[in-house]
């Protein structure tokens, strides 16, 4: 069964595969062309040029495992990615939407809550300047 869990990072090869590649030819593609350790636990996405076909690798604690699903009508269809990029990295819920048969280009996300770096912000850096002259306060 496949997990899609918001914590596991999805890559998604966006040049066509040969959908007779099995474990080896997979892991192979996953190492040479996304750079990528198959062993993460990762899950690596690949379609065929017709579009029609999926196989999903990833490493399953002790062994490989695939997710294939060959579609009888119709055309997964990938996120758009730019000419000279090969890997584009999704989330779980894209990746469902792509194998649920969803319009990408159709479908609109709602604003959700996204917590922000402390580091990043200018208010909360002057926050946790604060605190961290507190903190050589109390020390002192």
């Amino acid at each position: 069964m496949l997990n899609l869990s918001s914590t596991i990072r999805i890559f998604i090869c966006a040049t066509p595969t040969d959908m007779r590649k099995q474990f080896d030819g997979l892991s192979a593609i996953v190492k040479h062309t996304f750079g990528k350790d198959v062993m993460t636990g990762d899950y690596f996405v690949f379609v065929n040029r017709v579009k029609n076909r999926c196989k999903i690798l990833c490493w399953d604690r002790d062994g490989f495992a695939i997710w294939a699903k060959r579609l009888e009508r119709g055309r997964f269809q990938l996120p758009h990615t730019g000419e000279d990029i090969v890997v584009a990295e999704v989330d779980a819920m894209t990746l469902a939407m792509m194998l649920g048969g969803v319009d990408l280009d159709s479908a609109k996300r709602r604003k959700r809550y996204q917590p922000i770096d402390l580091v990043t912000s200018r208010a909360d850096t002057s926050v946790a300047q604060s605190v961290e002259d507190d903190c050589l306060q109390l020390t002192n």
